[in-house]
């Protein structure tokens, strides 16, 4: 961010904070801090015990089918926080965790999260750090974060420009999560490290399958496979889509299809993109959260 307005994400808005695509001001606004024990095997810990997740309101994509758009969307009020009081909440948990601290959706705090990790370390607590994108990232604002970030988890949502632009308002969602995906890949490497079955350094890329788009999904595949090591690359592809809420428009106002989902599962293990997960063919209650509860979002 400059003198003159925020320049933090790839929108650039150059307004003051508050007044940009994403709605987010200078106060750090948190909707959740929770164990969340949904995430990839790696990232919950053999044991099962979660990760800690630090879900921030506000969002530069705001997909228009977003499960977390409660937050994204500023639809339920979230706390304003001190980097001292988020810090505090995070380390109350942490014994209970794998050890490992997810930051999700944070393009628009990147700025702040050098200190939210340094007032983690002062507590007495080393975690894990995980960066969990949306993959609409600043090179800029990643090269700060560099040897602040162990894990990258980027999403990967779009290779069709056209796409991007209906649904996540940023056609050039492409060429911008490319270069993102690059340089969390020369940070931390391609693949993805454990110790005893818990994730402590690399990448995971995450790609959701949306109904009705199987000819992007392909097209995201086969440049993860141009562009990393697919016999090393952890590739979590989601079958999880479910219409957030009412009035979406076709083909987001239904499920995936079993037929669908096979498509893109086949052409991956051709590719030989097969280090990862795939899904049952069931959105379970880990995907779909409550912000507006009291308490943990993910559990009822």
């Amino acid at each position: 961010m400059d003198g003159i307005g925020c320049t933090m994400c790839p929108r650039r808005c150059g307004t003051p904070r508050g007044h940009g695509y994403c709605g987010a001001g200078e106060a750090l606004e948190v909707a959740a801090v929770c164990l969340h024990r949904g995430e990839e095997p790696p990232l919950v810990g053999p044991e099962g015990k979660g990760i800690v997740n630090v879900f921030f309101a506000h969002c530069n994509l705001q997909c228009d089918y977003c499960q977390n758009w409660q937050i994204s969307g500023r639809k339920v009020e979230s706390g304003r926080q001190s980097v001292e009081s988020l810090a505090d909440e995070i380390c109350r948990l942490l014994p209970q965790s794998s050890g490992l601290l997810g930051l999700v959706t944070a393009a628009h705090y990147a700025d702040r999260i050098p200190a939210i990790v340094d007032a983690v370390h002062q507590r007495g607590f080393t975690p894990t750090v995980v960066y969990n994108s949306g993959g609409y990232e600043s090179v800029e604002a990643l090269r700060n974060l560099e040897g602040l970030v162990d894990i990258y988890l980027p999403d990967l949502k779009y290779m069709d420009r056209a796409m991007a632009k209906r649904w996540s308002h940023a056609e050039d969602y492409p060429e911008v999560a490319a270069a993102a995906l690059r340089e969390m890949k020369r940070q931390v490497g391609g693949g993805l490290t454990t110790d005893d079955g818990t994730a402590i350094r690399g990448i995971i890329v995450r790609h959701l399958v949306l109904p009705g788009s199987i000819d992007n999904s392909l097209q995201c595949l086969e440049w993860l496979a141009d562009n990393f090591n697919p016999f090393s690359l952890h590739l979590s592809l989601m079958a999880q889509y479910f219409p957030p809420r009412e009035g979406l428009e076709p083909p987001l106002d239904r499920t995936l299809t079993e037929d669908e989902y096979r498509q893109v599962v086949d052409r991956a293990e051709a590719l030989g993109l097969t280090a990862g997960w795939i899904q049952e063919m069931n959105a379970e209650a880990n995907y779909r959260p409550d912000f507006a509860q009291n308490g943990n979002p993910f559990e009822r």
